[in-house]
């Protein structure tokens, strides 16, 4: 490892734990202390094909926010998708990725840290020869892991990847921890692992916002057309619920919620103006039928907007759900809800000295 600069790679157990928030998250703490960041995420995850000229979508986002210049940018060497996929197992890519790893990833003389996030999981990037472990070895730094809170049984996760990282596991940050599972984790979970090697960064309490997707996400993934307040589409939609009952039930159903979206047929116009009435952020019409000029009017008046998917409720449904489980970060509310997050419940302090980094010495 250059001497004038260090590594941490943030990785998981699984998929949408959370590891681009922890990178911004410790980004912010960091440059907080006055400490220059470089970053990269060599394992892409769009679908588009990758060069060593472009950047994962993750990369840019991050990078906008933290007013990275390129030059503290490393490219993404290459994307998961099937067809690079079976170009390497049949032997078509041949590409040295250890190398290309050690060459576009030094640090820099002005930088403190290259923060490196990793794919879904420890095995990805395994056939490329970049796996977590063996980044973290090609590049002798150190892995944080990042894990969601399901149950105390994320300590099988925790205690398989210590077995399987060894000394290359700094420590763990766990997230999305309900209030009612907060307890659990402080008084059980927290001081077992703590037990066995694996120290604990942090323990993050669930966020409704974070957990939010925007009107404009869902636009985008159920490839939606926009009936009207196409200028609302940044509202922040926390919860999903299905109008398929009489409307006096939909009203004690809906009421229940907090800036949901409705997903129901176009041809409910009862349901439709009952969910207006209460908490909705977005009305989300099955069956391609165009709502009526009264549930128009009234969604105008109200500034919400109105969807029609050309899908059945199943299929959007599965759609909305898997893009809240998708913690995205374009929107600014959520960038600032990682940093207080971070800021109140991640031991900057302890990680620092885990690193083996220091702040600079004030100027004066």
């Amino acid at each position: 490892m250059s001497d004038s600069g260090k590594y941490l790679l943030v990785g998981s157990t699984e998929a949408y734990s959370g590891k681009s928030a922890t990178v911004l998250g410790i980004a912010f703490q960091l440059i907080d202390q006055g400490l220059k960041m470089g970053y990269g995420k060599p394992l892409g995850t769009c679908l588009s094909e990758n060069t060593l000229d472009d950047l994962d979508e993750d990369v840019r986002l991050i990078a906008d926010t933290l007013n990275l210049p390129p030059s503290s940018l490393r490219p993404t060497l290459l994307s998961l998708h099937s067809d690079r996929i079976a170009q390497r197992i049949t032997g078509h890519d041949q590409q040295p990725y250890a190398q290309l790893l050690q060459q576009h990833y030094q640090p820099t003389a002005s930088e403190d840290l290259v923060l490196l996030e990793g794919a879904g999981t420890l095995n990805e990037g395994q056939l490329f020869g970049l796996s977590m472990l063996q980044m973290a070895q090609i590049l002798n730094g150190p892995i944080l892991l990042v894990a969601r809170y399901h149950s105390p049984l994320v300590v099988d996760g925790l205690l398989s990847a210590k077995e399987r990282l060894g000394d290359r596991l700094l420590g763990v940050l766990i997230n999305d921890i309900s209030p009612e599972q907060m307890e659990q984790a402080t008084g059980l979970v927290q001081p077992f692992l703590e037990q066995q090697g694996i120290p604990v960064f942090g323990l993050l309490p669930r966020s409704q916002i974070l957990r939010s997707v925007s009107v404009g996400e869902l636009v985008h993934h159920l490839k939606a057309e926009v009936l009207c307040c196409r200028d609302r589409l940044d509202l922040m939609v926390e919860s999903l619920k299905i109008g398929a009952m009489n409307v006096n039930s939909a009203l004690k159903y809906f009421r229940k919620a907090h800036n949901m979206a409705v997903v129901t047929g176009g041809d409910r116009t009862d349901l439709q103006l009952a969910a207006l009435e209460t908490s909705t952020h977005c009305l989300i019409l099955t069956g391609q039928i165009p709502p009526s000029t009264t549930v128009l009017q009234r969604a105008e008046d109200l500034e919400v907007p109105i969807l029609s998917v050309d899908l059945d409720t199943l299929t959007t449904v599965e759609i909305i759900e898997h893009t809240f489980g998708q913690v995205r970060l374009q929107e600014a509310v959520k960038v600032q809800c990682i940093r207080e997050l971070m800021a109140d419940h991640f031991n900057v302090t302890r990680f620092m000295a885990a690193l083996g980094i220091e702040a600079p010495m004030p100027v004066g």
